[in-house]
């Protein structure tokens, strides 16, 4: 009986703690049974398509359910800021979408003039599953599994102000450790027969969209650039930006860096302000530029220079990613005083960011 339960617990597989997501697009019971099923079922596996690029590989996908993706992090895989600068991009990536499908087709049917009249919400929450693998796919269950995804037939629509918004639990909010209201973050209570109450906090995506839209992107140009240098990746974008972007990990290959000592309140975005400490000297930076996974351009008060523009762009190669380092012209003579040494430094910590992105990719594939 005792070697009969073990296989039983070992078939069912191992319990885990992590952040749980899922992506579920507004209006489609409505779309599909107004609309012509073929090409409605076609825009459909498209979108999700554009949602599953962006939030993999920080997520791994458990499961397709039709209009929407459930996925999930372990704990300690993700930050708080790589969770957050998910949800947005990869509703900044839906909304482009929908917006390019829309204007690329000619065709008459309802399935295709009704495209504009879906959205996407999100749902995320911090909490333990059973994993185990069923027909290739990552199957989890639990509680806290079932949480969620009573949350997404929840009302949380009612103080979203629109169709898109994305709801965190006081769980994940706890584990971020965020202030809701620094988020702008409107507080509210679901309750469920068989869950009991359960605080969560909704962000209005629709006004992050829109925000976005009107935000004009400071970036140094090449053309523009007086140092300029990169590196090819095997690794993704997510995991590239993560390393850019996170303190701690910024350690792992700033190897002068002592600290990176946010003072902003929130997460980190445009208008954030960091100290980046080196010993009893500090270097002062601005975000000027926030868009995860592709830009991000600083204005640092460095070495005497007052807002010297750098960009980091990241850009897609295959599966992989190419990073550009690109540093504005400061003035002759700063740069006749500082150039020197500016490019010894980066011609040094340039290769030591490849290769702590090429380790933490090489460690999640094994894994995975």
């Amino acid at each position: 009986m005792d070697g009969q339960q073990q296989v039983v617990i070992a078939e069912l597989g191992a319990t885990e703690q992590g952040c749980l997501l899922f992506a579920d697009i507004t209006g489609y019971t409505r779309y599909i049974g107004e609309t012509e099923l073929t090409h409605a079922q076609d825009v459909i596996a498209d979108l999700i398509e554009t949602i599953v690029d962006v939030i993999t590989p920080t997520f791994e996908i458990s499961r397709i359910e039709g209009d929407a993706a459930f996925a999930f992090a372990p704990s300690g895989s993700v930050t708080a800021a790589i969770v957050m600068d998910t949800v947005d991009t990869t509703y900044f990536a839906f909304r482009n979408r929908l917006r390019d499908v829309a204007h690329a087709t000619s065709c008459p049917c309802q399935a295709c003039v009704r495209i504009p009249t879906l959205d996407l919400k999100f749902f995320l929450h911090e909490g333990e599953y059973a994993v185990r693998k069923v027909a290739g796919f990552t199957e989890l269950s639990g509680i806290d599994v079932i949480v969620l995804h009573r949350l997404a037939k929840g009302t949380a629509n009612s103080v979203a102000g629109g169709n898109a918004y994305a709801v965190y639990t006081r769980a994940i909010i706890d584990v971020m450790g965020f202030e809701p209201t620094e988020l702008s973050l409107v507080s509210h209570t679901e309750e469920f027969a068989d869950t009991g109450p359960i605080e969560v906090f909704v962000q209005d995506l629709e006004a992050r969209w829109v925000a976005e839209q009107a935000t004009i992107a400071a970036e140094v140009r090449a053309e523009d650039a007086i140092y300029h240098n990169q590196f090819e990746t095997a690794a993704p974008a997510q995991v590239v930006w993560d390393h850019l972007t996170d303190p701690t990990k910024r350690l792992a290959w700033q190897t002068h860096v002592t600290e990176v000592l946010p003072m902003t309140g929130g997460r980190q975005q445009a208008g954030s302000m960091n100290h980046c400490m080196h010993g009893a000297d500090v270097t002062i930076e601005h975000i000027a530029t926030w868009r995860p996974f592709s830009l991000l351009t600083i204005r640092y008060d460095l070495a005497g220079v007052e807002d010297w523009l750098w960009t980091y762009r990241l850009d897609a190669i295959g599966e992989g990613t190419r990073c550009t380092v690109l540093a504005a012209d400061p003035g002759a003579s700063h740069w006749e005083r500082v150039g020197t040494q500016i490019t010894d430094t980066l011609d040094l910590l340039i290769p030591q960011l490849e290769n702590a992105v090429e380790g933490a990719w090489a460690a999640r594939l094994k894994k995975s």
